[in-house]
């Protein structure tokens, strides 16, 4: 498929066709990574945290009641002792 270049303010662009995104998996929400290989302009899905969605997650559980202690309260030996 051939494409034009077109001027975008002080830039260059191409419009992407909607199937060609579609086809490749991308979307607008998500934007892409783009970078140059050889000579060859290349877009990628980004690529999600390794921690995504863990702050929802851990309010979902807490709004649950999940987020208790799983062996209560406990102290060490000697804990007594220790004056803070």
């Amino acid at each position: 498929m051939h494409v034009a270049i077109r001027n975008i303010g002080n830039s260059k662009g191409v419009v992407l066709p909607k199937p060609v995104l579609a086809q490749a998996g991308l979307d607008i929400e998500a934007g892409v990574e783009m970078s140059v290989e050889d000579g060859t302009i290349i877009l990628r899905k980004p690529t999600r945290s390794v921690r995504a969605g863990w702050a929802a997650a851990a309010q979902a559980l807490a709004a649950a009641g999940g987020d208790g202690l799983l062996m209560g309260e406990f102290g060490n030996e000697g804990d007594a002792e220790l004056v803070w």
